[in-house]
């Protein structure tokens, strides 16, 4: 059976780009690893933050555009992205939070001590500790890499029809019931990052799509070979999903489950490398050849930032 090693990347809307940057990179310290654009709105930044090397895995991206209209969190999303860090790392991100302000609550489920907050878009995060994840040498704005945020741990899902997804992930994407508790489900893949999945079994009112809410979960596929493996499987099973479409740093099916969850199975190869260097990820913005006549039209269209330490 096929069995993903769990998520490749999360991505969501946001509308203030700068305050965005600030958020992830100044305040939660991941590294931006992609500036680009998205390929059918090309006034839309695409940005991608990660771990040093952008390893899927730890990947969160964002669409961003200053006239975003707001959504609503609510069934039919990813709810929560989840965030690991290290064993011990919880009282440092307490002590960060609560020096910038961000307005955090203590959450407990499957054993394990959460915090949880909102970015400045209203997307909701968990930080949850871990004591095997994959070390990172990443540092940056005061964020020492003893307590550096790894990667992704999981998502929580809102499904309108829950038991209907939970049969997506378990026959689909081979992932492993681990147990159930206080209206949640929990599921494993065998990767190392992005490998949990929580999800409601009772009834969540409708989510509203725009910005502080997740576009679409990714899951990891490992090549094209095993991508369309997939994409016969989802055919074969009524979920009509869409042609692989290039994103220059992987492919991507599309299909929405019947909980209303957009979800897509993005491949590993080739990765973030493909057009920079490691040492130079995320340094510049970076088009698809098919775009690269019209830079100066597209910058002009861009809302400019940087990436800067908080004070």
């Amino acid at each position: 059976m096929l069995k993903t090693a769990g998520i490749h990347h999360i991505t969501a809307y946001v509308n203030d780009v700068q305050a965005g940057v600030d958020f992830y990179a100044g305040l939660l310290g991941l590294r931006l690893i992609k500036q680009t654009i998205h390929f059918d709105a090309h006034d839309v930044y695409h940005l991608y933050f990660g771990n040093e090397s952008g390893h899927p895995g730890t990947i969160v991206s964002f669409l961003l555009k200053e006239d975003f209209p707001s959504g609503r969190i609510g069934s039919g999303q990813v709810g929560v992205t989840v965030y690991a860090v290290p064993s011990g790392s919880l009282l440092f991100w307490r002590q960060r939070l609560k020096r910038y302000g961000v307005d955090y609550m203590e959450i407990h489920r499957f054993g394990e001590d959460y915090l949880r907050f909102t970015d400045n878009a209203g997307l909701l995060i968990d930080l949850v500790e871990r004591g095997k994840i994959p070390d990172s040498a990443r540092t940056f704005g005061g964020v020492p890499g003893q307590y550096a945020i790894k990667g992704l741990d999981g998502a929580l899902l809102f499904s309108k029809a829950p038991w209907k997804t939970a049969t997506v992930l378990e026959d689909i994407f081979g992932l492993t019931s681990r147990g159930q508790e206080e209206g949640l489900v929990r599921y494993e893949a065998p990767g190392e990052t992005g490998c949990r999945i929580d999800l409601n079994t009772d009834p969540i009112p409708t989510g509203i799509p725009g910005a502080g809410v997740v576009r679409h979960i990714a899951w990891r596929a490992r090549n094209e070979s095993e991508q369309l493996m997939w994409q016969d499987m989802l055919g074969a099973k009524g979920f009509d999903p869409s042609p692989a479409v290039n994103l220059e740093y992987y492919k991507s099916v599309y299909f929405r489950e019947p909980g209303g969850i957009l979800f897509q199975v993005a491949t590993d190869s080739p990765g973030f490398q493909t057009d920079e260097t490691a040492g130079q990820l995320g340094s510049e913005l970076m088009l698809p050849e098919s775009c690269e006549a019209q830079r100066g039209t597209i910058l002009k269209g861009l809302k400019p930032f940087r990436v800067r330490e908080l004070g």
